[in-house]
């Protein structure tokens, strides 16, 4: 690729399968759960529209889940590929705590996951219901030993260096690394916000299409609960999560605010919409809110933070490219709270499932949220720049010796394989869910306990004939 240097080529690489990569586990967590939420209101009402949910949900989330897994094979094989000095020099902090997510959350998941798909007629009510919440506790015990080794990187403690490697020296403090908390809280509400939006605008879809059978209507109605009382929660944590950030990485706040000078004595305006000039030092075209900066970062009209003229040159995140992720982050948010409170006001009002412009609005918000992650993911990691480990070592140090032409063959071929490989199973899901989840004698017959029988095989759910109107 004329133009691209190895290093930034093998950023591109990495950025792209992470970006793939990202929204399955994003998913596969808020579906985990959902599903444990809904088997626990079968067994406790034996209402069959939990249990028709279930079946529907739980084929979806079986694609999902195999996805993840094989984009995130081909993420973790770049460390040693691309980022073999990296591994080097943070190999003994990194490569543990990715061995442990493996030991404890991929063979959690793994060992419950067939009786949660197949078991439904082969075992009990009980043990079924142990099995799919093992798997919700599995999907969250893997987020959490992943962002434990992100954060880490983000803001390392708890090691000496030895012989210019690091050497961890206090687990527990390289675990529960300063900006862990924010980071496993930040994402973890973002996937099951990103969950609600996406089950949200599937029901929004079908109600749209006339289909307001109950199960349709409860899926649809749980989801709105979900981004209501999800959504505020996040835009707090996320302002703590700031904190956090201006603290310890006070350039990458200075570039997401596209701030680069303090008058002496004057509080820092918020700017809401500009264009960050890294060559010229300034944000043009700014629209600006006096001292709300100030007040948003530091609690004070007058307080001041770094801009990123304190920092040389070479130590600066690209606060174009930052700048912008943050506010589609932030601005996305801002709609998703939009959500549920129109959704609250149409529920008091009697028409939440007849309002079709709310329902247009809910079907377009359904990506939203895996939008949302993609852009916070790449204001965290490019606002890290140029470090690979903050503060320790150099992403230009960490980048394995190969040619721009290998790293761009490469890159085309997973371009390709990823579109083809990935494109087929998201168009598969979609088609699932455009079958909508059927009622207790579409999906088989009744089993000793009264239960429907689910399709043996549920990634073969989908048959061919569906509707072309909506197929």
């Amino acid at each position: 690729m004329v133009g691209l240097t190895a290093l930034e080529l093998a950023r591109i690489q990495f950025g792209f399968t992470v970006s793939f990569h990202i929204i399955f586990p994003a998913i596969t967590i808020g579906l985990a759960s959902y599903l444990a939420v809904l088997e626990a209101l079968w067994l406790w009402r034996g209402d069959a529209v939990y249990r028709d949910l279930y079946h529907f949900w739980s084929k979806i989330f079986a694609v999902n889940f195999a996805m993840g897994v094989v984009s995130g094979l081909v993420m973790a094989y770049q460390f040693g590929t691309n980022w073999s000095y990296f591994s080097a020099f943070a190999g003994s902090i990194t490569g543990p705590l990715l061995a442990y997510e493996v030991l404890t959350a991929f063979f959690l998941e793994a060992g419950f996951l067939g009786v949660m798909l197949f078991g439904w007629n082969k075992v009990g009510p009980g043990l079924h219901f142990f099995a799919t919440v093992m798997v919700a506790i599995g999907t969250l015990i893997s987020a959490t030993w992943i962002l434990a080794s992100n954060s880490w990187m983000q803001t390392p403690q708890g090691f000496e260096i030895v012989g210019g490697r690091v050497v961890p020296v206090d687990w527990l403090k390289v675990i529960f690394n300063p900006s862990f908390p924010y980071r496993l809280a930040h994402m973890t509400i973002a996937a099951y916000l990103a969950t609600a939006l996406f089950v949200g605008a599937s029901a929004a879809w079908h109600l749209l299409r006339g289909r307001a059978t109950p199960a349709i209507r409860t899926m649809f109605s749980m989801a709105l609960w979900m981004v209501l009382i999800v959504a505020p929660i996040q835009i707090a944590v996320g302002d703590a999560h700031g904190l956090n950030t201006l603290e310890h990485q006070p350039a990458k706040i200075a570039a997401m605010e596209g701030h680069w000078h303090n008058e002496p004595g004057v509080g820092v305006p918020l700017i809401l919409f500009g264009w960050p000039d890294m060559a010229a030092q300034t944000t043009r075209y700014a629209i600006e809110i006096p001292r709300l900066g100030s007040l948003i970062l530091t609690h004070s009209l007058d307080g001041q933070f770094p801009g990123l003229s304190e920092f040389r040159p070479e130590d600066r995140p690209n606060s174009t490219v930052v700048f912008w992720s943050f506010r589609v982050m932030v601005g996305l948010g801002f709609l998703m709270l939009a959500l549920g409170l129109w959704g609250a006001w149409l529920r008091w009002r009697g028409r939440l499932y007849g309002s079709a412009p709310f329902l247009g609005f809910a079907t377009l918000m359904g990506p939203t949220g895996l939008i949302a992650i993609l852009a916070g993911w790449f204001t965290t990691e490019i606002g890290r720049q140029p470090w690979v480990v903050y503060g320790l070592m150099r992403t230009d140090h960490a980048v394995s010796n190969h040619s721009a032409l290998a790293l761009s063959a490469t890159l085309i071929l997973f371009i390709v394989m990823y579109c083809a490989v990935f494109g087929t199973g998201i168009s598969y899901m979609l088609k699932l869910i455009a079958k909508g989840p059927q009622g207790g004698s579409a999906s088989g017959t009744a089993d000793g306990h009264g239960q429907a029988a689910r399709p043996a095989r549920p990634l073969s759910a989908a048959p061919d004939d569906i509707d072309p109107a909506i197929g």
